[in-house]
């Protein structure tokens, strides 16, 4: 690795550390933060909904920011415009106000973008044969953060109480402070920028950005980008209704934020390893094993019933194939397409990914309402099949005829 990419990836790293603990604080109380604010369980699930909504909002413009000013601009604009939203939620469940609420949930989204586009960041200047370990690298040092964001829901309380507002919203002060200083250790420390310099910027203008990059999403990179889609749709629908599904049979606060932690630290405790075998085995492969870890975990979170213990080793495993799909599918559309129009299709695949995932956790809440926690998880299961088929065909057409 050279100099300067050991340095993008320790700077990309270290802000992934602190962004990380405004995520997992926000992942872990949104949910229960809009049906305290609205008074249903149904309206629960457009807080992921917001969350994913809002990433997809900022995942265009931040990518051809990158693509026109570089990547430090647009990763700093993300973790502000997630500060901003994060203050706003705090102000809805002051106010109880609903609308607010959403409306915070859908800026904080913009450092969900924000999270996603760094990985792609460490790509930008990474040696080929390195192109998964340097993603996995960033990818996994968001596992500090955003472990300990989902442990603050007492803390958050306690600070609440002391300040005058909602227990609930006090997570999200925790949110605040982190994503300002995300967006400062960004902007004052991401030198050189990842882009600026490798001659691998297009051009920037953000009108038809979703046009002009649709004709390069073909062959493989059309299947990392359904990968990475259905899989963070799966995750994002059962982790969605997880709390709200664990409050109802009577799990403690806590005990709810150590389940979350747990499902993020599977989410990125084994990148690395993730990263190497998408490297040693190839994409495609890991790929595979992502999709069969994600029927596993759904299996195991749909028959919990009242176990905490099976939902979390559920969730952990949720969080495993997803970090496995990603990491394999981020690392596959990477080496698949020309440099010089690479962010903007990268952006494109975060902005399919978000939209996945707010229509799984729109879906999850309208089914779990409807039938219960375990068809969710059922329905989440099949959605791994068309990836799985996907994947296999990619892999036949490059054999050689015999």
């Amino acid at each position: 690795m050279t100099s300067p990419q050991r340095r993008i990836v320790t700077v990309l790293s270290l802000v992934q550390v602190i962004g990380g603990i405004g995520n997992g604080a926000g992942l872990a109380i949104g949910a229960l933060l809009i049906e305290d604010i609205s008074g249903s369980e149904g309206w629960a699930g457009l807080a992921t909904v917001a969350l994913t909504l809002g990433a997809a909002l900022f995942t265009v413009p931040l990518s051809t920011l990158a693509a026109r000013r570089g990547r430090r601009p647009a990763l700093t604009a993300g973790w502000w415009l997630g500060a901003l939203g994060a203050g706003c939620a705090v102000a809805a469940a002051s106010l109880t106000s609903l609308p607010l609420a959403l409306a915070g949930l859908l800026l904080f989204g913009a450092s969900t973008a924000a999270n996603l586009q760094s990985r792609f960041a460490a790509a930008d200047r990474a040696e080929p044969a390195r192109i998964g370990r340097s993603i996995s690298i960033v990818v996994w040092s968001t596992t500090v953060g955003a472990v300990t964001g989902p442990n603050l829901t007492g803390p958050g309380a306690a600070v609440a109480d002391r300040v005058g507002i909602p227990q609930l919203a006090g997570p999200m002060l925790f949110s605040v402070l982190a994503f300002a200083l995300a967006g400062l250790v960004t902007w004052l420390f991401l030198r050189p920028d990842p882009l600026i310099g490798t001659g691998r910027r297009a051009d920037g203008s953000s009108h038809g950005a979703v046009r002009r990059a649709l004709p390069h999403v073909r062959g493989r990179a059309a299947v990392a980008v359904f990968a990475v889609a259905s899989s963070h749709a799966v995750m994002v629908a059962v982790m969605a209704l997880t709390p709200v599904h664990m409050q109802g049979h009577g799990s403690a606060l806590h005990i709810i934020g150590l389940t979350i932690s747990l499902h993020i630290a599977g989410m990125y405790a084994l990148s690395p390893v993730l990263g190497w075998l998408a490297d040693r085995i190839g994409p495609e492969l890991t790929i595979l094993l992502g999709q069969g870890i994600l029927v596993a975990a759904t299996v195991l979170a749909g028959t919990s019933g009242h176990s905490e213990a099976q939902i979390t080793a559920g969730l952990i495993l949720l969080g495993l194939g997803w970090s496995a799909s990603v990491i394999a599918g981020a690392a596959l559309l990477t080496r698949t397409v020309a440099p010089e129009v690479r962010p903007l299709v990268q952006g494109f695949s975060d902005l399919c990914m978000n939209l996945a995932g707010a229509a799984g956790g729109l879906l999850a809440g309208l089914v779990v309402a409807a039938f219960g926690f375990g068809a969710l998880n059922a329905a989440a299961a099949l959605l791994t099949i068309p990836v799985a088929v996907a994947v296999l065909s990619s892999r036949r057409a490059l054999r050689p005829v015999a």
